[in-house]
């Protein structure tokens, strides 16, 4: 049998057509596992080839230590990411347990990370932090993910300055992350920048992340749009409850 991979799987439908249903069920079948089969090969490499980098990444972080903390948070995230594709790939060992979480660090290595960024742009980038001296109890690396993708949708779907607000109300501790909103000028600007890149992108993940994290550790999360701007809002218990 030769031709193309897509003549050689029209020829594989022809004559599973021709055979009894039993035969037929079975060789489609197998032709299935064969494509999961190297699709997960394909994905297998593609993991292995992404931790290569970071690990060598993480061995060469700057000596400065806001930098290094900066950068390492951020390799922290992206180590994160792969072992989750490695684990809907093939599964895993059970979640770590909850611990507990000094939020300042968190938000203050996301601030720094996006400095070069926002300086490129010409964008101010400010903290306000009145929520005092405290501590979270759940995952450390899911809430750096969350306040990272707080920060990223701002920059990338508004304008003006980011200005992030943490808080303290009760016995909840709120992380607001407000712009100017989605200006003329903003649209303008991501357009160019998409035809650019040259591709499409697919838009909503990092929100997805932020309402995904806020569920796990019984908080919420809020998004609010008018023609003063956006305002994206994590809330999140001080006694924790990640599940």
């Amino acid at each position: 049998m030769r031709g193309t991979p897509g003549e050689m799987a029209v020829e594989l439908a022809e004559i599973a057509a021709g055979l009894p249903v039993a035969a037929s069920f079975a060789m489609a079948t197998g032709i299935t596992a064969f494509r999961e089969g190297r699709r997960r090969s394909s994905l297998n490499e593609a993991i292995h080839e992404l931790r290569r980098p970071l690990q060598a990444l993480a061995l060469s972080l700057p000596g400065d230590s806001g930098r290094a903390e900066a950068m390492g948070s951020a390799l922290q995230m992206a180590a994160a990411a792969v072992d989750r594709l490695d684990r809907e790939v093939n599964g895993g060992l059970a979640e770590l347990a909850p611990e507990p979480v000094v939020l300042r660090s968190i938000v203050e290595s996301a601030i720094e990370r996006w400095r070069v960024r926002v300086g490129a742009e010409g964008r101010p980038l400010r903290l306000r932090w009145s929520a005092g001296a405290v501590e979270l109890r759940g995952h450390e690396i899911e809430l750096t993910q969350a306040v990272d993708n707080l920060i990223s949708n701002a920059l990338e779907h508004g304008a003006g300055e980011v200005a992030v607000d943490v808080r303290r109300e009760g016995d909840l501790i709120s992380v607001e992350v407000c712009d100017d909103g989605g200006s003329v000028r903003a649209m303008r600007r991501r357009r160019l920048r998409g035809r650019a890149r040259g591709a499409r992108r697919r838009h909503g993940h990092g929100l997805r992340i932020v309402r995904r994290v806020a569920a796990r550790h019984g908080g919420g999360f809020r998004l609010r749009r008018s023609r003063d701007g956006t305002r994206a809002e994590l809330t999140l218990p001080l006694a924790g409850g990640a599940r």
